[in-house]
């Protein structure tokens, strides 16, 4: 599981060619054009959080509220998962960039 590439056939920031391995018709070209509109980094600065806020502001993965089950005159505590009124962390900012996954260089060669 975790962070998957772009899939789509798109233009390739990095370098040149694609990930598809072929290029179009005037693929230099086309290729030198697109990165001059956009200069795209290698590094990854933020990512999406993964951790929720309940309703009094509390941070965390999972929240669990306790609950009492009487079962055969027994009075038993389970803890029930919540998953209704929590908000999402959003974007978290990274203490040191990353590299990008898609990014096509091999960094050190065993």
């Amino acid at each position: 599981m975790g962070a998957s590439g772009s899939k789509s056939r798109g233009l390739w920031p990095f370098g040149s060619g694609g990930p598809g391995g072929s290029e179009g018709p005037g693929g230099d070209q086309a290729l030198t054009r697109a990165r001059g509109l956009c200069s795209a980094t290698p590094f990854v600065f933020t990512r999406r959080g993964s951790m929720y806020y309940d309703e009094d502001g509390d941070l965390a993965h999972e929240f669990y509220e306790e609950t009492i089950v009487t079962k055969n005159g027994r009075k038993r505590a389970k803890l029930k998962r919540i998953h209704k009124n929590l908000i999402p962390q959003g974007i978290v900012k990274l203490e040191h960039p990353r590299i990008h996954v898609d990014f096509p260089v091999i960094i050190c060669e065993v």
